[in-house]
């Protein structure tokens, strides 16, 4: 069942202090405190800081705090994971995880009972998506976050808003994440003006079978929300199939007509995951 959503994930500075404090109070089901690509070397030790105040502050609600580390073999990934190492976070989210060792070390250095996030953003990490997935389960991996911006760098492709280039390895992510159990998140989309276009990725991605999406701007958040979150239309179908099922004339079948449709037992696990979604979102208020 759906513990929680997790439609959006707010990527946010460690050290913007009001648009931290915003997001305590914002639509997303995630906040990602970053201290690799939006801080600037010289403000790493400064958004350290406040990420460990920040925590130790929570006032998040049952928003998903994660903090976004710089690269272990960075000069700064190491300092990052021992100033979090007593921080009461939900996750830690690991940049450039290309190897299962990564995630090893990793573990050995996070917080109790805080989960690991990987990003996927290197083609070495494509190649070796099975090995990260497998042993990862085993370290407390929950999440894959897509990074299709370094993704694209390091293989020179074009990303445009339909990603045709690297289609089939958001797939290949779906995939190996769904056969661990873990949740998957599809990668940001850049013209915060276009929201044409990020509508339109949103739905790819929901169509591709990710959670949701990682977001730069708040402005993105219903967005993504209403397009990784059950439809109207949807909700109304599964109740429909649920109830169907629950007919005493149905009990123990494998296969029934639900308005003209035939509906198996795969269908009425869909509709029961769909139906448990909406109410974890509607239980987020």
């Amino acid at each position: 069942m759906i513990a929680r959503p997790l439609r959006s994930a707010l990527y946010l500075p460690a050290n913007r202090a009001s648009a931290v404090d915003k997001a305590r109070a914002s639509a997303a089901d995630a906040v990602i405190l970053d201290l690799e690509d939006a801080v600037a070397p010289e403000a790493k030790a400064e958004a350290r800081a406040a990420a460990v105040q920040t925590a130790a502050e929570g006032g998040f609600g049952n928003r998903l705090l994660v903090v976004r580390v710089n690269a272990l073999d960075s000069e700064w990934g190491q300092a990052d994971l021992d100033a979090l190492e007593q921080s009461r976070l939900d996750a830690i989210l690991l940049p450039k995880v290309s190897a299962p060792e990564t995630l090893i070390d990793a573990r050995r250095r996070a917080p109790d009972g805080c989960a690991l996030w990987a990003m996927v953003e290197t083609c070495a990490a494509i190649l070796r998506l099975g090995e990260i997935a497998a042993d990862g389960a085993r370290e407390g991996l929950k999440a894959f976050v897509i990074g299709t911006n370094d993704l694209a760098l390091e293989m020179r492709c074009t990303l445009d808003t339909d990603r045709a280039a690297v289609l089939p390895l958001l797939t290949q992510s779906v995939v190996a994440a769904r056969a661990h159990g873990f949740a998957v998140l599809d990668g940001v989309f850049n013209d915060i003006a276009d929201e044409d276009g990020f509508a339109r990725q949103c739905a790819q991605g929901a169509m591709l079978g990710f959670d949701g999406k990682t977001l730069i701007h708040p402005k993105q958040l219903d967005i993504a929300n209403a397009a990784f979150g059950p439809s109207e239309e949807a909700i109304a179908r599964s109740r429909a199939v649920v109830a169907a099922f629950a007919l005493p004339e149905n009990a123990g079948k494998g296969v029934i007509k639900v308005d003209g449709r035939m509906t198996e037992l795969l269908h009425l696990r869909q509709a029961e995951r769909i139906l448990a979604m909406q109410a974890a979102i509607a239980a987020r208020g």
